[in-house]
This record gives C-alpha cells, sequence and structure tokens, in this order.
C-alpha cells in the first residue's frame, strides 16, 4: 500500500514538471510567432530610407523576453533562487506548524 502511494507521488510530480514544461514551449512558441507578426508591422510601416534598428521597435521583444527568461528559469532551474527541495520544505514547515496551532 505504501509503495503503492509513494509510485502515485511520483507520477503527480513528474506529471506535474511535464506540464510545466509544456507551458513554458507554448509561452516560447506564442513569444516567437507573435514578434514575428510584430517585426512583419514594423518593416511595412516603415518609410522609405528609415532604419528597422530603432529602440522602440524591441521594447516588446525585451521586455516579454526577460518574462519568458524568467520563466524557463523557474521551469527549467527551479533550484537556481530558492534552492533544492524549497518547496518541500515550506510545506513541511506549515504542516508543522498547523499541527502545533491544533494542540494549544
Amino acid at each position: 500500500m505504501e509503495n503503492n502511494q509513494m509510485e502515485q507521488e511520483r507520477y503527480l510530480r513528474a506529471q506535474k514538471k511535464v506540464k510545466s514544461i509544456k507551458g513554458f514551449y507554448t509561452h516560447a512558441l506564442i513569444y516567437v510567432v507573435i514578434n514575428l507578426m510584430i517585426v512583419a508591422i514594423n518593416i511595412q510601416n516603415l518609410n522609405p530610407g528609415e532604419s528597422y534598428f530603432q529602440w522602440h521597435n524591441f521594447t516588446t521583444l525585451g521586455f516579454w523576453g526577460i518574462g519568458l527568461l524568467a520563466h524557463g528559469m523557474t521551469v527549467f532551474m527551479p533550484d537556481f533562487l530558492l534552492g533544492k527541495n524549497w518547496e518541500e520544505r515550506k510545506i513541511k514547515e506549515f504542516l508543522d506548524k498547523e499541527k502545533g496551532n491544533r494542540w494549544e
């Protein structure tokens, strides 16, 4: 019985990880498609002789790129900022605190 529960927990963790990776890939695909559309529209709106390489043509690309990078780090490097097993430690801390409050 205990082994089955451990296996189910492993499966749920793996399922959650796959879902977060899929979410990142979806985010990256939308980023590429939308930014290609923005580039195409900006190129069409250029005046003759005007250069495309102006800062306002890259603001969406840059700021959204920072957000995409942060999303990727949370998916592929979750221990980078909060350390290894931070989530499990916090859950245990809250459960222990709640258990302690029940008896007070």
